[in-house]
């Protein structure tokens, strides 16, 4: 029998991007509104991407199968 196709979760592939070693790569939060009152130390934190802990991330890989 043939393997069923399954489908990309949406929010998923907008969030999350597979590295080259198979990693979790996402964009971290607060970085899009009222920057000025927050802290520069906090928004250039929030600059780099950040990489999933390895807990969560076959549970993310299901979501994006294909990616």
């Amino acid at each position: 029998m043939a393997k069923v196709k399954v489908k990309t979760h949406s929010g998923a592939k907008k969030r999350f991007k597979i590295t080259g070693s198979g990693k979790v790569k996402y964009q971290h939060t607060n970085k899009r509104h009222r920057l000025t009152q927050k802290d520069t130390k906090r928004k250039r934190i929030a600059r780099n991407a950040g990489v999933c802990d390895a807990t969560n991330a076959p549970a993310i890989k299901k979501l994006i199968p294909y990616m």
